[in-house]
């Protein structure tokens, strides 16, 4: 299966009240530091993640359950509760129109999460990011599985990006695969306290069917229109 990773620009997440020119990052959520072999070891000196803990601060709780919507009081946006909605998902153009067509919690305002923002849900003190996940609030979030994003690969259009709730993984699988769904909306950034971290746009702007022709964004409900 081909591969395509990105790393540069996953976790640029910048604050409502960030100055212009700067950027604020969240904490990984990693406190344990380790040697090559993967053996825990005390984190003094080593210079590691968890060590440095650099970022900004999670706040407490994390997330904040409200019926069948759970909202992430870091980054203001809301999600489904339910971390497998439709039952085994889809194929990606079926995920986008799902989530575009749901009503839920009484809101209809719900798309297909861009790259960025499913990967803001990896934890990186987890071994397993979906079983924290799913003692965090959220139900049925699946663990060995992958998410479809909105964003397309541009590299090769047919593909989309995904995001392993497991490990945090990123990579392109082709459209027609069949992969699991999670509906979000926006939070509104900066109205809960200084805490609350914006995410950034992945800089997509193009938008493209499922064979990776390039079409009008307008109501496709992908990353480039949104």
């Amino acid at each position: 299966m081909r591969k395509m990773y990105a790393f540069s620009f996953l976790l640029l997440f910048v604050t409502s009240i960030a100055l212009a020119g700067t950027v604020n990052l969240p904490q990984t959520g990693q406190t344990n530091c380790y040697d090559e072999s993967g053996t825990e070891i005390a984190c003094t000196g080593t210079g590691q993640d968890g060590e440095i803990q650099a970022g900004v601060a999670w706040p407490s709780p994390r997330f904040t359950v409200s019926g069948d919507c759970v909202t992430d009081n870091l980054t203001g946006l809301m999600w489904a509760k339910n971390g497998n909605l439709p039952d085994s998902g889809g194929a990606w153009d079926q995920a986008v129109d799902y989530c575009s067509n749901l009503t839920l919690g009484g809101y209809t305002d719900w798309r297909l999460p861009n790259v960025n923002e499913l990967e803001s849900l990896v934890n990186g003190a987890e071994s397993n990011t979906a079983t924290w996940l799913n003692t965090q609030g959220f139900t049925n979030v699946q663990a060995l599985s992958w998410y479809w994003s909105s964003t397309t690969y541009a590299g090769s259009p047919g593909y989309a990006w995904v995001v392993s709730m497991d490990d945090g993984d990123v990579t392109g699988f082709y459209k027609s695969y069949n992969v699991y769904v999670w509906p979000v909306r926006s939070g509104q950034c900066g109205s809960f306290d200084n805490s609350v971290i914006c995410l950034p746009k992945t800089g997509q702007t193009k938008c493209y069917n499922a064979s990776g022709a390039e079409i009008s964004c307008s109501g496709t409900g992908q990353d480039g229109e949104l």
